[in-house]
């Protein structure tokens, strides 16, 4: 289980002192994280009426990068994302501390997320265009953050992690880096012009929430930062649309890229340097699962499986459709 900093119920009837949603009556943790600790909460108001909510405390964001997540989590709400904006207390203020962890107080949404075995090209196309509505929504959000785990880390860390790789696996790690920093020099010499703005950062299949057949909410907004929204999209492509060994289901790549082109079609540039944005969304998986280690020595996930995927993009480049 992920709960990384345990919380009793009269800790957490003290953290929600100043808020008036009722008094706790149940509190479980959530399993299956591996960068926050997450609680299921039942409230129980005045009028006996119980209500479901999650607290999460971050464990990995620092609390004076908190504001960006509460204000985009409010914005995309208003413009009508199916986000996890956080509860305010009577006065007006939504992040607080507890066992010295930030920490919010959120909507808990209908649903679960969808097995692996369960994704179709239906589920694909649903999330293509919600991804693209995403990205529309916050294009004139107000605040920017980079990336925690963005081009700086994995220059970084790639330097670190190739020496403890085969030969050929630094090779390939390393080649990716090298030429993503040449997309970056084309844009500064003006050469190439991407779209960019706010993206989710980590809408894995896992995180997104449906009920019924119909996609209810996107959750886990802590990866958001601001970068190119053709990165976003490729982290959802190498999850959601791949098969065994990094091939694709192809039938579900082609709805999740024309249902977000439906949305917001894509420029001539993000054509030529899709496959690189493929490429490198592949590699930042495969080096944080390379570092996100349990306590006996094993990894929390499976770092080899974003390894072949990133393989396969480098050996099979892919177009995006017209």
């Amino acid at each position: 289980m992920a709960v990384f900093t345990p919380v009793t119920i009269a800790e957490l009837e003290q953290f929600l002192a100043p808020f008036d949603l009722g008094k706790a009556v149940r509190l479980e943790g959530i399993a299956g994280g591996v960068e926050n600790t997450n609680f299921f909460v039942t409230l129980v108001d005045e009028q006996g009426q119980h209500t479901e909510y999650v607290l999460t405390l971050f464990e990995d964001v620092r609390e004076e990068e908190m504001p960006f997540f509460v204000e985009l989590t409010t914005w995309l709400a208003k413009a009508g994302i199916p986000v996890p904006a956080p509860y305010q207390d009577r006065n007006g203020i939504a992040l607080h501390v507890l066992n010295r962890r930030p920490a919010l107080i959120l909507p808990r949404f209908l649903g679960q997320h969808l097995q692996r075995g369960e994704l179709t090209a239906e589920f694909c196309a649903v999330i293509g265009g919600y991804l693209a509505r995403f990205h529309k929504a916050g294009a004139d959000f107000f605040m920017t953050r980079q990336a925690h785990r963005g081009v700086y880390w994995w220059r970084r860390e790639s330097a670190i992690r190739a020496r403890q790789l085969s030969a050929a696996d630094a090779e390939l790690m390393l080649q990716t880096v090298a030429a993503f920093d040449q997309l970056l020099e084309q844009e500064k010499r003006g050469e190439l012009s991407l779209p960019q703005g706010v993206i989710h950062g980590d809408l894995f299949h896992d995180n997104a929430l449906f009920h019924a057949g119909e996609m209810t909410a996107i959750i886990d907004i802590y990866n958001a930062s601001n970068t190119y929204w053709l990165y976003d999209l490729a982290i959802v492509a190498n999850d959601w649309c791949s098969a065994g060994g990094g091939h694709w289901h192809a039938d579900m790549l082609d709805a999740l890229l024309r249902a977000y082109a439906a949305e917001r079609p894509f420029t001539d540039d993000e054509r030529k340097v899709w496959p690189l944005m493929l490429q490198t969304a592949a590699m930042r998986f495969w080096l944080s699962r390379l570092e996100q280690i349990n306590p006996d020595g094993s990894y929390m996930k499976n770092p080899d499986d974003f390894r072949d995927i990133l393989r396969a993009r480098v050996e099979r480049p892919d177009q995006l459709p017209v």
